[in-house]
């Protein structure tokens, strides 16, 4: 029976289902029935390490029973209400992110996710200065609203260029610089004053927001060096234009840290975010914003809103997910886990597999870039991809791979024995293909 489940599970998908980001015709999707913490099964109880987090979303692990209990308790009390309403629940989960958040911010705005967090953050900063343009990287990936995929660099914004006033720039990325920099120092420095050329060309008075993830994520979980992202919060002081960090995939522990940007000791004008929030659990975005952005509509109309902002489901889940995070110690042991296992098991990996171009990341964020030959760093083709996928799988671990990497993500709360199993796994699949 369990088994027929899967294949009805299956056949319906192919039927009925239409899928994000992909050709429809052809596709052989797993089977996901349940979960707990960083392994899921099938209907016939056949169980995978979740390495991707799903989409990188599921920090606290699949099923914390307190965030379980905690959507169950508030269904049972009301199951939704408008934003034009005062709930308990919706300020005590916008109370625990300021809590998290750094001094000097004032208000929770709520969305649905994060794409919609990015475009009423963009807004907020284009209203209060009274500019346009929006600069932001082209390895970078900011959801799939109108605004949000335009300024989304990667090739996801070429069909979607609908939305006005936005620029790309080169963040930095050493192991493939556009700056011909050999050292993270120069790399930082060359990035800055690429970006100061492009703010200078375009024009700071036209420039409303400069918008980053605080750690690329889909373009390749691209840790910036030492002092870029205080260059760049000093070249939007200087010009008076705002700084968005999207910490959407990066924030809520997946760095190791409640916010990736506080190793960077910055502070945003606006921070984004979702997925980690509540570990996906409800969806849940939103937009954090700084005491003098939220005071410039004390008399102002904010011309934005949503009909699910703040839904009381999603908040109940916010506020168990930081309770539990808290509680348990779930952001340090992200950062202990990457430290004492992910990063050196990755790093050994290298050593014996030459398909290991470089290996990065922090936390439980992590990136392996495969390549065809270190000398030249050509990526490998896209069916040895496709191949190490189906070898993972096959090894029982659910593998997230974009382009010519790996992104080794699990939920914070994965365990060194978890990830001993994954990088056996890993390290199998590697040699299979090179073979």
């Amino acid at each position: 029976m369990t088994h027929e489940l899967d294949a009805r599970a299956k056949e319906l998908d192919r039927a009925h289902v239409f899928h994000s980001w992909s050709a429809q015709e052809g596709l052989d999707l797993p089977v996901i029935a349940g979960g707990s913490g960083a392994w899921v099964w099938n209907h016939a109880g056949e169980r995978m390490l979740d390495l991707s987090s799903q989409l990188v979303n599921v920090n606290i692990g699949h099923q914390h029973p307190a965030v379980v209990a905690a959507i169950q308790e508030q269904a049972g009390r009301l199951a939704t209400i408008g934003p034009a309403t005062a709930n308990l629940h919706r300020g005590e989960a916008a109370a625990r992110i300021l809590d998290k958040a750094p001094d000097g911010f004032a208000k929770v705005f709520f969305t649905n996710g994060g794409a919609d967090a990015n475009e009423n953050a963009v807004r907020m900063a284009r209203l209060t200065t009274g500019r346009d343009t929006v600069l932001s990287t082209y390895r970078s990936y900011h959801g799939n609203t109108g605004g949000a995929i335009v300024a989304t660099g990667d090739w996801r914004r070429m069909p979607n260029q609908y939305a006005r006033g936005h620029v790309h720039f080169f963040g930095p990325y050493l192991y493939r610089s556009e700056f011909w920099a050999t050292t993270p120092e120069e790399e930082c420095e060359r990035a800055l004053h690429h970006l100061r050329r492009v703010i200078e060309s375009e024009g700071p008075q036209t420039i409303a927001a400069v918008l980053l993830e605080s750690v690329p994520g889909t373009a390749g979980i691209l840790v910036p060096p030492a002092g870029y992202l205080a260059g760049v919060r000093h070249l939007c002081d200087e010009h008076g234009i705002v700084l968005i960090l999207d910490e959407v995939m990066a924030g809520f522990g997946r760095t190791g840290q409640w916010f990736a940007f506080e190793r960077h000791g910055i502070v945003p004008d606006l921070i984004t975010f979702a997925k980690g929030v509540n570990s996906g659990y409800v969806p849940v975005g939103g937009v954090i914003i700084s005491e003098a952005i939220a005071a410039a509509f004390d008399d102002r109309v904010f011309p934005g809103g949503l009909t699910y902002s703040g839904h009381p489901l999603a908040a109940a889940s916010i506020i168990a997910s930081i309770d539990a995070m808290t509680t348990e110690g779930i952001v340090e042991h992200a950062r202990t886990v990457g430290a004492d296992v992910i990063g050196p098991s990755l790093r050994a990996l290298a050593d014996d597999h030459d398909l290991i171009g470089e290996v990065r990341g922090e936390g439980v964020f992590w990136a392996v870039e495969l390549v065809a030959d270190r000398g030249t760093r050509v990526p490998v083709a896209a069916t040895t991809m496709a191949a190490l996928k189906q070898e993972l799988s096959v090894r029982g671990v659910m593998a997230m791979t974009v382009e010519n990497r790996i992104h080794v993500v699990p939920p914070c709360v994965v365990t060194a024995d978890d990830m001993t199993q994954g990088m056996v796994a890993l390290d199998g699949a590697l040699a299979a293909v090179a073979a």
